[in-house]
């Protein structure tokens, strides 16, 4: 599949099968991940890989969006490092572009996968650092279930003419 075709075919997949993610997949997603741009190259993410089906079941209970998490073959969870970068809005950035690849490359792979938002909501921020015990300069950015899809959803028309602006407003 190339690039345009799986950034415009990619979709939300909340449906999975059983079937188990080897690791070898597990490290193209996560090589995928670190291969996002970060502002000055500071790449302050952390990647918390979650294979424990009881841990999956876990987060889906403590996550307002999560249940499909119960289903899932792996999670993982985007962290950015506050002792690297700096500045606090460019974690989220970086944290985010690391997240979009991994969304991507799961679909590229045959995976079904849907990002879950944490930041910048403090109570999801402060459940998930306790669920996991992350040090405090860690701070969990989103978290990204993923499976083998048992559902199919087409492409959507996204482009809105009235969004598109040249040269001036």
């Amino acid at each position: 599949m190339d690039a345009y075709n799986c950034i415009i075919t990619r979709r939300s997949i909340r449906k999975y099968k059983n079937d188990k993610i080897d690791n070898e997949t597990i490290n193209l997603l996560l090589k995928a991940a670190s291969h996002a741009p970060t502002a000055n190259n500071y790449q302050e993410w952390h990647f918390l890989v979650i294979t424990e089906n009881k841990i999956l079941i876990g987060l889906s209970k403590i996550h307002p969006h999560g249940i499909m998490l119960a289903n899932a073959q792996i999670a993982i969870l985007t962290c950015a490092d506050n002792n690297v970068q700096p500045i606090e809005g460019y974690q989220a950035i970086d944290c985010a572009a690391a997240t979009q690849n991994i969304l991507l490359a799961s679909h590229s792979l045959g995976l079904g996968a849907v990002w879950l938002g944490i930041y910048p909501r403090e109570e999801r921020i402060k459940l998930i650092k306790n669920f996991f015990n992350l040090p405090e300069n860690i701070n969990p950015i989103s978290l990204i279930s993923i499976g083998y899809p048992n559902e199919e959803k087409r492409p959507k028309e996204r482009i809105l003419k009235e969004k598109v602006h040249y040269n001036k407003w």
